[in-house]
């Protein structure tokens, strides 16, 4: 028969395997479908999350027209973090659960390569002048390009700039564009997407005035047709918690 201090160990042993065979079972992978402007606050977040709970969480990104594709495919995700009107559409199409959290807003803001000239957007009519004199205009078809084009048609400057326009799917796209450009190239975007730029080449000139600002809310939401609901649940409501949230803030993403 062992002495009692060595069954004590086998047992301590025992206890311990278990353990960690529970935690492992316990983990799980959480898969995320959500926009790109977010991207440095969701990062975090999601790393104080995974180091909080030990489960894996996997993102996606993608533009607000190409969550609808992905969305329309029936795809294998447990939440989506979209913009509003995009969350209302796949809530009308059933595809939502009921809970929701408001992970924070992203403004819109204006870049150049370092070196290049800066453009004057102190007020909106100083910004509509830069517009004309610039050699060209770079910017997204997501959320952000779409405001912009309407703003320039508001400014009654569209068809003026319209031919030295340069659109791409993404914001990434437009940065690494201005960063290789060789004239007075203006680009517009996320300022989150500029600021993840700003050490590549990139220099952010502010965001655009006041008076012609858009902010681009985003929502999280879990898929109805999730498999771990009660898991989905937990990870939305973190990032919009006391934790998440603050990481977002400090992301830019107000």
């Amino acid at each position: 028969m062992k002495p009692l201090s060595a069954r004590f160990k086998s047992l301590s042993l025992v206890a311990l395997a278990a353990a960690l065979l529970s935690g492992a079972a316990a983990a799980a992978d959480i898969a995320v479908l959500s926009a790109g402007a977010i991207e440095p606050g969701l990062k975090a977040a999601v790393s104080a999350y995974e180091k909080q709970t030990g489960h894996k969480v996997l993102i996606t990104f993608n533009t607000a027209p190409e969550l609808r594709k992905r969305m329309d495919s029936n795809p294998a995700f447990d939440v989506v973090i979209a913009p509003p009107a995009v969350i209302g559409e796949f809530a009308a199409a059933s595809k939502l659960a009921e809970t929701r959290a408001n992970v924070g807003r992203v403004g819109m803001g204006v870049a150049v390569r370092e070196g290049a000239p800066v453009p004057d957007i102190s007020s909106a009519d100083a910004m509509k002048q830069s517009v004309l004199a610039a050699d060209s205009l770079v910017f997204n078809r997501a959320s952000t390009g779409l405001y912009l084009e309407g703003l320039l048609k508001k400014m009654d400057v569209y068809t003026q700039v319209e031919g030295k326009t340069t659109r791409y799917p993404d914001g990434a796209s437009v940065m690494e564009h201005v960063i290789k450009g060789k004239g007075r190239e203006v680009g517009f975007g996320a300022i989150t997407e500029i600021l993840l730029y700003s050490s590549k080449g990139l220099k952010f000139v502010g965001p655009v005035p006041a008076a012609v600002q858009n902010y681009t809310s985003y929502t999280a939401a879990p898929l109805a047709s999730g498999k771990q609901q009660a898991l989905s649940q937990e990870f939305v409501s973190f990032l919009a918690g006391p934790v998440g949230k603050p990481l977002f803030v400090a992301a830019g993403v107000t």
